[in-house]
């Protein structure tokens, strides 16, 4: 199985997420998005993906969001998408892409319906139990 996730190995959430697939058997193809920002075409291919509006996938905590007025229903998409580039922090995270989908991996567990393998039980970094439905 093909895995890729768009991971910020300074966000918790996504470190789990990654240790879920990696305790799957697959080793992703993982992509420091801070790093290596998507294009535009890639962005605006994993929105469609997805099925969420692009505001939904701006993230709000620890960024520029405020600062910059992006809750201002003014921004177009193609705006959002231009400050999402600029600032590749506003891109919410993790987002896994498998061959059963494309996922906003939050909270970390919606990776298991991604995944052809996964484990039955995870213990997160906080101590939190997840349970593989």
């Amino acid at each position: 199985m093909s895995v890729t996730i768009y991971h910020n190995p300074a966000c918790g959430t996504s470190r789990n997420t990654l240790a879920m697939i990696r305790q799957s058997g697959v080793e992703p193809d993982v992509i420091e998005y801070l790093k290596t920002p998507p294009s535009r075409e890639k962005l605006v291919e994993l929105v469609k993906a997805l099925g969420i509006s692009v505001r939904a996938l701006l993230r709000e905590k620890g960024t520029p969001y405020k600062e910059r007025g992006l809750h201002d229903p003014k921004w177009s998409d193609d705006e959002l998408i231009d400050q999402m580039l600029a600032h590749p922090i506003l891109i919410n995270r993790p987002i896994v892409v498998t061959p059963k989908g494309t996922r906003l991996c939050r909270p970390s567990e919606a990776v298991i319906d991604l995944l052809d393998n996964p484990v039955g039980r995870f213990v997160k970094e906080d101590g939190e139990v997840v349970e593989a439905r």
